[in-house]
């Protein structure tokens, strides 16, 4: 394949450099040549030496951005990524969009005046992990009684050279707050099992934290044959990142930090040694799959809206 895309990319915190060198990796793997612009503000930080060679053009004022893109990442705060996709959507065919997919759950899309034959993806990358791979092809989940979900971990470690009082996480205002920071949980338990009939959720800032977004949002929802639990906080000195299942034979754990299964009363553990890339490489190639026509696009903007409202709203539509 000789196809050239032209990319440009708005925001290059720590997701987009990831995004910016995952994509030089798999285009490169398909032959494919490409472009990558960044869109960023002037007052942003100097750019590492490694990441300029993936990098063709820089721009900081959008009336010299050109048109004509393949595809826009947008990885800049969430609570910019409504006004990014409403700016620059006449520049570009496709959109990749990091999650979560707004800050707010009341959005009017119809401002957005998106293209009907234009790609629109939604950031899920744990339904890529080979651990949520497992589950979906390898375990029965119509037999499954109740589901447990837990994502436990200590913000302060999220980013060990950042204070993390200063981080968007720590504001409610900026798309903080656990209930769509890691939205991540319910994006993988739609997945595995569609939306529920019913969510109940409570929240709030619990710990010492010094924030002003949620540190512990706990849900509980009904389908019709099962129920899950769904536990997230900022505050866990170990983290803890599971899907535990209890089926008529087995309870089983769906280790996604270490990257295993454990059957409790089978006393077998499947063990993945893929590394902590991996999923995100995954990703990537899905996308571009999905651009070329081999895949559908599984998480456009209206599903992931839907899952955006589960978590910040504990409402189905």
């Amino acid at each position: 394949m000789d196809e050239k895309y032209k990319i440009a990319m708005i925001g290059l915190g720590s997701i987009g450099k990831r995004h910016l060198r995952n994509v030089d990796k798999v285009l490169k793997g398909r032959g494919v040549k490409y472009s990558i612009d960044l869109i960023r503000r002037k007052n942003s930080h100097d750019i590492e030496e490694s990441l300029k060679e993936f990098i063709s053009t820089i721009y900081t004022d959008y009336d010299n951005v050109p048109d004509g893109y393949d595809i826009i990442f947008i990885t800049n705060p969430t609570h910019l990524h409504y006004d990014s996709i409403k700016k620059y959507n006449n520049k570009t065919r496709h959109m990749f969009i990091e999650k979560p997919v707004f800050s707010e759950s009341v959005v009017e899309l119809s401002d957005l005046s998106l293209d009907n034959n234009g790609v629109y993806y939604v950031a899920c990358p744990l339904r890529y992990t080979d651990v949520i791979q497992y589950v979906k092809r390898n375990i029965r989940l119509d037999k499954v009684y109740s589901a447990r979900v837990i994502c436990s971990s200590y913000l302060p470690d999220w980013r060990p050279e950042v204070d993390y009082r200063t981080t968007y996480s720590a504001y409610i205002d900026k798309g903080g707050g656990v209930s769509i920071d890691l939205i991540h949980e319910w994006d993988y338990l739609i997945y595995l099992f569609g939306k529920p009939d019913c969510v109940k959720n409570f929240r709030g800032k619990i710990s010492h934290l010094e924030i002003d977004s949620d540190d512990l949002s706990i849900y509980i929802a009904k389908y019709k044959n099962m129920m899950v639990e769904v536990h997230l906080d900022y505050f866990g000195k170990k983290a803890i990142r599971e899907l535990q299942l209890f089926t008529p034979d087995d309870t089983i754990i769906v280790d996604i930090l270490n990257n295993e299964i454990r059957y409790l009363n089978g006393n077998e553990v499947v063990k993945f040694n893929t590394d902590r890339n991996a999923f995100y490489i995954k990703e990537i190639e899905n996308f571009f799959d999905i651009l070329e026509g081999y895949k559908s696009n599984e998480n456009d903007i209206y599903m992931a809206l839907t899952t955006l409202r589960i978590a910040k709203e504990g409402k189905l539509s």
